[in-house]
Formats: structure tokens, C-alpha cells, sequence
């Protein structure tokens, strides 16, 4: 634990409008910054439409900016707010929100780099916190567990798979190389291998020959197998996921990160003391 920090009571009522959603203002706050943040991302994916952008040029350039400065402004808040203002920078929420102005200013130096502001639609997952739909990060927390604790199993069926289409485009390119102009390479082969394999079948590489066709239809129906693979590897990891601790919506006034446990006294990041009444 570290050595106790100065209060400061403008920083508290800052950080309980900003960063807590269970007050009044702090829920009010949070929904208006969500309709701002939804507005903004529509905007950006109106202009990229151009006859929309030809007439609308102007309006679509002054909103843009008059949300980035409102989300500049939003973001000095943030880091105001906490005491300990580069643990909430470099935290998840923190980079986002960096992430959500960054573009704008770029786009003063890198031409159509302001495109990039659809990334404020992250921002959009506050929603959780904010309509206390904790639970679906409980449940989101089973998944992240479960494909942490199958990576390998499936780091070791991607290595299989890629064998596969390696060793079927080899294949392919012997059997439709010499009659089909398309399997040009085994580059080229093991490109129709994936394609094929993953059941997607552009259609723009397809065999000619009788034997290339049969290998082709063995190769599609494999891919239907092969789909249910890593469902069953991380469906086993769900079954077995217990002991998923309840996280609550608050967000620690020194740091600024949230997902604490319901039972929670200190800050699991930092170590603060999350309730000023638990001093």
C-alpha cells in the first residue's frame, strides 16, 4: 500500500459525475456522453458516403470538431479527476478515450486519418456500467476465461490446419496445374486451399479437372468438421469455468479502473481504498 494521498474534494465531486454511474448527475453525464459518442460515430459514417459529404461538407467538419473538443475536454477531466492520472491513461477505458480524439488531430497532418474516430464505438461498451448490466460482464468474463485457457489446444489445432491447406495446395497445384491456368503456384493453390477449407468459396479458383472436383468436395465437406473443432475446445473450457467472481460498476477515484469485485475493499490495481467510508 502506498502512502496516503492528499484529498482533494473537487477532484471527488469530478470523479463521482465522470466516472460513477450509481449517482444521479454521474448517470446523466454517462448517457448524455453516450448519445454524444453515437452521434459522432454516425456522423463519421455519413461522410464517407459521398454525395452525402459533397452536401453536407461543411456541417459534417464544424461537428466533428465540436465533439472532439468536447471529448478533449472530457478527457483532461478524466485525468484530473483521479489521483494517480497514468495508471487511468494507460488503462483500457484510458487509451480508448485517447484513442477517440487522437484521430482528429492527426488529420490536421495525415490526410483522411479522422476516418478513424469510428473508434469512439468502443466507448459505447460504458453501457454496461452504466445500465448496470453487470452481469453480461460476468458472463463476457467466462468466455475471456475460457479462450485463455484453450489457447493452446487451439494455437495447436491452427498449426494443424495450416499444414493441411500447405499440404492440399501442394496437392491441388499437381492435379490442376498443368489443365487450369488459376492454380498457377502453390501459393496460389494453398489460397484456394483456405478459401475452400473454410467453407467461404469465392468462386474465382475452382478445379477443372475430375480428379481436382472429388478432391475438391472431399476438401469442402473436411471444412465442416474442422469448423466444429474449436467450438468444442472452448465449449469445454465454458462447462468447466467456475468460481466467476461478481464484478460491480464502480470505478476507483485514484486510478480511474472499474471491474472491481462486489466484495471488494481496495482498488485490485492500485491498492486504494475504493469507499471513503471504509477509511
Amino acid at each position: 500500500m502506498s502512502k496516503a494521498i492528499k484529498r482533494n474534494k473537487t477532484k471527488e465531486r469530478i470523479h463521482e459525475i465522470i466516472f460513477e454511474a450509481d449517482t444521479p448527475l454521474g448517470r446523466t453525464f454517462d448517457i448524455c456522453l453516450l448519445i454524444v459518442i453515437s452521434i459522432s460515430v454516425i456522423i463519421v459514417m455519413l461522410e464517407s458516403v459521398d454525395y452525402i459529404q459533397i452536401k453536407y461538407a461543411t456541417l459534417f467538419f464544424v461537428l466533428e470538431w465540436i465533439f472532439t473538443v468536447i471529448f478533449t475536454i472530457e478527457y483532461g477531466l478524466r485525468i484530473y479527476a483521479v489521483y494517480r492520472p497514468l495508471k487511468y491513461m494507460s488503462s483500457f477505458f484510458g487509451i480508448i478515450d485517447l484513442l477517440a480524439i487522437l484521430p482528429a488531430y492527426l488529420s490536421l497532418f495525415i490526410a483522411g486519418t479522422h476516418y478513424f474516430i469510428v473508434i469512439r464505438a468502443l466507448r459505447l461498451i460504458r453501457i454496461f456500467r452504466i445500465f448496470k448490466l453487470g452481469h453480461f460482464l460476468n458472463e463476457g468474463a467466462i468466455i475471456t476465461n475460457a479462450l485463455k485457457a484453450s489457447r493452446a489446444k487451439i494455437f495447436v489445432f491452427l498449426m494443424a490446419v495450416t499444414l493441411l491447406v500447405v499440404i492440399i495446395g501442394a496437392i491441388m497445384y499437381l492435379v490442376e496445374g498443368g489443365n487450369n491456368d488459376k492454380f498457377s503456384s502453390i501459393p496460389r493453390s494453398i489460397y484456394w486451399a483456405v478459401v475452400t477449407l473454410t467453407t467461404v468459396g469465392y468462386g474465382d479458383i475452382t478445379p477443372q479437372t475430375s480428379l481436382g472436383q472429388f478432391l475438391s468436395a472431399v476438401v469442402m465437406i473436411l471444412g465442416y468438421a474442422i469448423i466444429a473443432v474449436p467450438t468444442g475446445i472452448v465449449s469445454a473450457e465454458m462447462v468447466n469455468a467456475t468460481g466467476v467472481t461478481s464484478h460491480n460498476t464502480q470505478a476507483c477515484r485514484f486510478c480511474g479502473s472499474e471491474g472491481h469485485d462486489d466484495d471488494a475493499l481496495h482498488c485490485k490495481y492500485c491498492g486504494e481504498i475504493l469507499n471513503e467510508d471504509d477509511n
